[in-house]
């Protein structure tokens, strides 16, 4: 089994995460095969070791050839049509720490956290398994509609507990396009109620990524995600994200918000300040690789809601639960929500779940309507099993110090990952991000901080060199073009990561762009 890097993932861009090809040669590539030098299932310090074949541990353990069922018969997202047809495909059977193995025991390093998601890495599920049966034996289903049950009423008082300010009413989802959908829902109506009908419009950055449902997908500043389902939902504009890669290299900090935030007023203004609902941004923006925020800049932007009298929602699909050492992403960056949506690590990915959390201004508004409810409901909104299984991820990242472990290893990864890319400056033109959140953005003319054909177009490193090297390393990344044509690597590990995994990591990340740099004649 082995892995190549080369599936097609929203970046405004062709981008690459952990599926199965073959190189030039026909030779089966991996992004997180093990290396030549290193046993597949032998683990390295802080790492629990393989057995000989994890799917034989197993009580129903597959005889069929389930690559081939996968592609026959499973739709599989963001994937493409080569997986279907020549490409291996791998099947993933078992997880330990930050660690998978697939059918045949070999061990992939998850650079990803599956999806930004597995805070708790892979050694938990039991514990969870626990609390997810005890409360299938108790209550398998019921909705949240004028009725509660006790798993979705008490995670909701434990996310008002951790949520910034006075964001204290949280509405489940299954994931973070629903809960976006949710949150433009809740931002219209909210203004319909105060007899403001004509804020329609929501203002998000370019290149930024909300989701793939109509409305979600709407606010998208990403063109190759939108265009092919235009036209979406009326009056979405977008304006500039915060990556300073590229500014010009005289502007300080300072000048650098100011620009962002007066691009941000004159849209409100040129719009109608009294059409648009809400902004929607994320803390750290994920596609467009790790982007950060200046100093004062969400302040700024929150000086600006309350100017014009918009909403401002959060997006901590990624962020929220501790990603950068902090619960959200809003409290890391000090400013203050309307709204937060939230996904992936609220249950560590276990189970599926999302959800908006809201101030009590907002909903009490609603609820003072004269429809009287928010007019919004999901089948499986609050779902008892799911509730039950991210209180129990909750506890346990508490229990376990997780948001803290971010916290306090965030500047070892972050010196670790620049003793990379100081070795590898050739390529290398900006290593950014915070928390357990980092990008690479590779270039090979450092001047102009571009990506140029002269020697082997990006397209061609990527694919032909940069995914096997991955593959060769052994380890699970995201790998993307961006945008403006430059490749990105993006690590995003589970939370409980140690220094120990940091050093492999990093270690990793090395090897595999000197086997990169050096097949590519860089």
């Amino acid at each position: 089994m082995t892995l190549d890097s080369t599936l097609t993932t929203p970046d405004d861009t062709a981008t690459a995460e952990a599926s199965a090809g073959n190189d030039a040669a026909g030779a089966p590539t991996s992004s997180a095969a093990p290396a030549a030098d290193a046993p597949a299932t032998e683990a390295p310090a802080a790492q629990p070791t393989a057995t000989a074949n994890p799917a034989a541990n197993l009580a129903d353990a597959p005889t069929e050839n389930l690559a081939e069922i996968a592609k026959r018969h499973l739709v599989m997202n963001f994937t493409p049509a080569a997986k279907y047809r020549d490409a291996e495909l791998p099947i993933f059977v078992r997880g330990e720490h930050c660690s998978v193995f697939d059918e045949n025991g070999t061990r992939f390093f998850d650079g990803l956290a599956g999806l930004f998601c597995v805070q708790l890495g892979y050694t938990h599920g039991a514990e969870v398994g626990d609390a997810v049966r005890e409360q299938m034996a108790a209550l398998p289903y019921q909705t949240t509609w004028s009725v509660a049950h006790p798993p979705a009423a008490k995670l909701a008082q434990k996310i008002a507990s951790l949520a910034p300010g006075d964001l204290n009413r949280v509405f489940f989802a299954s994931g973070g396009g629903e809960s976006n959908e949710a949150a433009i829902k809740l931002a219209r109506q909210y203004h319909i109620t105060r007899g403001e009908s004509s804020r329609y419009k929501f203002l998000a950055r370019r290149v930024a990524y909300h989701g793939t449902s109509f409305g979600a997908m709407s606010l998208n500043g990403m063109t190759d995600v939108r265009k092919m389902f235009e036209p979406l939902m009326n009056g979405v504009r977008h304006t500039h994200n915060t990556k300073r890669y590229r500014r010009p290299d005289a502007e300080t900090e300072k000048e650098f918000t100011a620009f962002l935030l007066g691009e941000l007023e004159s849209l409100i203004v040129q719009e109608g300040a009294d059409t648009i609902a809400a902004i929607i941004m994320e803390p750290l923006q994920n596609a467009g690789g790790s982007l950060t925020p200046p100093t004062g800049y969400f302040q700024g932007v929150r000086e600006l809601c309350d100017k014009y009298g918009i909403l401002l929602i959060a997006d901590e699909v990624i962020t929220g639960y501790g990603r950068l050492g902090s619960w959200f992403g809003s409290d890391h960056y000090g400013f203050q929500p309307d709204m937060i949506t939230f996904a992936k690590g609220i249950a560590s990915a276990y189970m599926p779940l999302g959800g908006l959390i809201a101030s009590d201004r907002v909903i009490e508004t609603v609820l003072d309507g004269p429809l009287g409810m928010y007019n919004h409901a999901l089948t499986y909104g609050g779902h008892p099993v799911a509730c039950a299984a991210a209180l129990k991820n909750i506890e346990i990242m508490e229990r376990e110090g997780v948001v803290e472990n971010v916290a306090q290893l965030s500047p070892y990864l972050g010196e670790k990952l620049a003793e990379v890319a100081a070795r590898h400056s050739a390529i290398v033109g900006d290593l950014r991000g915070d928390g357990f959140h980092r990008t690479f953005e590779l270039v090979t003319d450092q001047a102009a901080k571009r990506w140029t054909d002269e020697v082997i177009s990006a397209g061609d490193f990527v694919n032909g060199h940069l995914n096997p090297a991955l593959a060769e390393v052994g380890l699970i990344a995201r790998v993307a073009i961006d945008a403006e044509g430059n490749p990105l690597v993006q690590v995003s590990p589970p939370l409980v990561m140690t220094a120990a995994d940091i050093d492999e990591l990093a270690g990793l990340l090395d090897r595999a762009f000197t086997l990169a740099t050096e097949r590519a004649g860089l």
